[in-house]
């Protein structure tokens, strides 16, 4: 991976850079940022330049072999950790080294790919990912042994707050120990959900949002978009490039979000006043309940998404408003007036309770049934 390739965060390359060329290289680094900004892209690339003892901004003039390995990612003192689950090929007991061949597949294609991505990628259903104690013990194993090419070792660990308490504790005193030539790098979206001990640990990296022009400029350099398509593309991306590759694709199996969320808001509307409309708040609750748990959580961060779009669109902010709703007769305009000041916090506070219950296995149908019936109370907030 060449820093060339990584777009935006220049300050964190020439850090990044200036630090490892100085002899100034952190045995324990916290990259975060928000999806789709570039921090494992940015975790490989210095990862080459540290173990291929490159001299130049561009990852060039140094091991040329060491270099042709980061290609595949297979250099041998490089290291992933990573979120998994069971599958149909891995039953019981599953670690990341059971899929390094679907994360480097994954990687190549896209190193900007988020966590549900990922799931996607490995045929995950209705389980959640974690980080398990088996990760943390192979991190163990694969440290103590000398480097393969006699420099750094590197472990990079994706979205480390998905570790869970056993696996954080031995990562903790590897962190408070480290081998001799070392490099942790941890990557997350949610540092608060990183242990303390851990954070404090780690010299924290932020990377902020990707700005639309950049994005822009990459999808007409480097993807041949037509620029009125890349400059629309880049506003509703929202700084996450990512989101941008999929505004861009036309997946059939991608998830009807929007009709799901139309069909959910107008017959919460409805159900006030009226029984029968209840039957299709208990319908829609059984179609979410049977999708999966991190396509419900997906789908409950694009609802707090469309409100929030909403209240900008009441509140006349139209320069942050970039969703376009694309089903019949559903237009922000005629949805905005339903999502004021006086009710907004209490449908973000609800929808945040909701995904929170489902991350820790709570009954999906329950806690979605719960939630319609708020709705139905809060849509009419005065």
């Amino acid at each position: 991976m060449q820093f060339s390739e990584i777009l935006g965060q220049e300050y964190i390359k020439n850090h990044l850079t200036k630090s490892a060329l100085a002899g100034r290289i952190p045995h324990a680094q916290l990259f975060v940022g928000p999806e789709g900004c570039g921090t494992l892209a940015m975790a490989i690339a210095y990862a080459q330049f540290v173990l291929c003892t490159n001299i130049g901004n561009e990852n060039s003039g140094g091991n040329e072999s060491c270099n042709l390995k980061f290609q595949a990612l297979s250099h041998p003192d490089l290291h992933f950790i990573y979120p998994n689950v069971t599958n149909e090929d891995i039953k019981k007991n599953p670690k990341s080294a059971d899929f390094i061949s679907d994360w480097r597949e994954f990687v190549t294609k896209n190193p900007y790919g988020s966590l549900f991505d990922w799931y996607k990628h490995l045929g995950v259903k209705n389980k959640q990912g974690e980080i398990r104690v088996d990760d943390a013990q192979d991190i163990l194993k694969s440290l103590a042994l000398k480097s393969y090419e006699g420099g750094y070792k590197i472990m990079i660990v994706w979205m480390a707050e998905k570790m869970n308490i056993a696996a954080s504790n031995k990562l903790l005193k590897l962190l408070e120990e480290p081998p001799e030539k070392t490099v942790f790098l941890l990557i997350s979206e949610n540092e608060e959900d990183i242990i303390q001990t851990i954070r404090s640990r780690c010299q924290v990296l932020n990377f902020g949002a990707l700005s639309e022009k950049i994005i822009e400029e990459n999808l007409i350099s480097k993807l041949n978009i037509d620029a009125k398509i890349a400059k629309k593309v880049a506003h509703q991306a929202q700084g996450n490039y990512n989101a941008a590759l999929h505004l861009l694709e036309t997946d059939e199996e991608e998830l009807p979000f929007e009709e799901w969320f139309v069909d959910w808001v107008r017959t919460a509307f409805r159900a006030k006043g009226n029984a029968s409309a209840i039957n299709g708040l208990l319908s829609w609750s059984e179609t979410i309940a049977g999708i999966g748990r991190e396509s419900q959580k997906q789908f409950l961060n694009y609802c707090i998404t469309m409100f929030r779009q909403a209240l900008m669109q009441n509140y006349e902010a139209k320069s942050l408003v970039y969703v376009e709703t694309k089903v019949e007769n559903f237009t922000l305009d005629k949805f905005a007036p339903f999502v004021t000041g006086n009710n907004i916090s209490e449908i973000f506070e609800a929808l945040s309770d909701a995904i929170y219950h489902i991350e820790r296995n709570g009954n999906a149908k329950i806690i979605l049934t719960d939630l319609s019936i708020k709705l139905t109370r809060l849509i009419h907030k005065n």
